[in-house]
């Protein structure tokens, strides 16, 4: 039977001082100061028209994504966040995590934004080599990735990720893995570890760069995965690190098919109604002037999921988690029977993609290693 999951909330800042060649999200450059005060407004009206979904939940996490947050004054953020708390609660260990860009740090900011309710930073560094850096379009070099770290610290945050990427642009196996083993003597409580890809509707997609091979690419993985080993950084999902009990709370939600409203420009959301047995899905309005100008509904979209797609949905997101997923939190965030995948569980058991840890079902080493056709079995 479908029930309700935890509610999360993300909120999208499009705007950005610069846009990077390998960006694919919603994020547009500014072309001076941003309308700050009325976009906050706009998100105000935005959540209140989303009220109605919450069905007496409170608030499990805050993601403030962009773009770059970081550009909004914490007068904004705390603005914001006030209005939003006093519609609905939060739950009383909530994670609310900010986004920042290491080219915008300030320490008086940073300060601003502890105070205003953020309890998570999570900076944009990608690399603390300024030739990738300057390779990536980043607007800050290594220096200011270090200072952006110590102002963090510095304004209290205690819960710190780090984005780090690899497969730059020219980048050796042993500059890829120096760049992790300085992210993790910097010592955050979480990593994002990714490998940079070609997205559609990207400059670097048009023009690609020189990007490493697959056998250095490789090289970087083994290596890099034991150095965050050696650190104590807990790998949970197929890009996210952790020191223990660190995890991202909202990224956790996302991967265990729970629920999120999405505010903001293009922000997503995904929403359970047990009452009507249905899931959908929401897309807000995408241009910044068009959701600015909107004095009626910021509903781009919204549509529901056929029963028929819950299955690989739920899969394509719990098996990224190295805990993969129990019987129970399948059919209570699909709605569906367990024997609707049974069969085709019990296969890729014996042939060794999945395997049983206790009640829950994860992918095995193998697996995970090659989870795109592992879910292809599912289509």
């Amino acid at each position: 039977m479908l029930e309700l999951p935890p509610l999360s909330l993300y909120i999208h800042i499009p705007w950005c001082v610069r846009k990077c060649p390998y960006c694919d999200f919603n994020s547009h450059e500014s072309p001076g100061a941003i309308p700050e005060l009325d976009y906050v407004a706009a998100l105000l009206k935005d959540f209140h028209q989303e009220l109605p979904q919450i069905q007496n939940r409170t608030l499990h996490s805050v993601f403030i994504g962009g773009g770059t947050p970081s550009l909004l004054s914490g007068k904004s953020i705390a603005a914001l966040l006030d209005g939003i708390e006093k519609s609905v609660g939060f739950s009383d260990h909530i994670e609310i995590t900010l986004e920042a860009n290491p080219g915008t740090a300030e320490a008086k900011k940073f300060a601003e934004f502890h105070s205003a309710g953020i309890n998570r930073l999570s900076l944009g560094i990608q690399s603390f080599d300024d030739r990738h850096l300057l390779a990536l379009g980043r607007i800050h070099n290594a220096v200011e990735a270090r200072l952006a770290i110590d102002f963090a610290r510095a304004a209290g945050f205690d819960n710190l990720n780090l984005d780090i990427m690899y497969g730059l642009p020219r980048q050796s196996p042993d500059q890829a893995v120096d760049d992790l083993q300085t992210a993790c003597e910097l010592e955050p409580s979480h990593l994002s570890w990714y490998q940079l890809t070609l997205e559609p509707n990207t400059l670097f997609f048009r023009r690609p760069p020189a990007l490493p091979a697959e056998d250095s690419l490789e090289q970087i993985r083994i290596h890099g995965m034991a150095a965050l080993a050696n650190k104590n950084f807990q790998q949970y999902e197929v890009s996210a690190f952790s020191r223990p009990s660190r995890l991202s709370a909202h990224n956790v939600n996302y991967w265990q098919f729970g629920d999120y409203l999405g505010i903001g420009t293009g922000a997503h959301g995904k929403q359970t109604d047990p009452g009507n047995g249905q899931i959908r899905r929401t897309r807000k309005i995408r241009q910044p002037a068009h959701y600015l100008q909107s004095d009626v509904s910021y509903m781009a979209e919204a549509v529901a999921v056929d029963p028929d797609q819950r299955p690989l949905e739920f899969l394509m997101n719990t098996l990224r988690l190295k805990r993969g997923f129990t019987t129970q939190l399948f059919e209570s965030r699909t709605g569906l029977p367990f024997s609707t995948i049974e069969k085709k569980v019990e296969y890729l058991i014996s042939k060794n993609f999945l395997v049983k840890n206790g009640d829950n079902i994860v992918a095995s080493d193998r697996g995970y290693l090659l989870l795109n056709s592992l879910l292809e079995e599912f289509l």
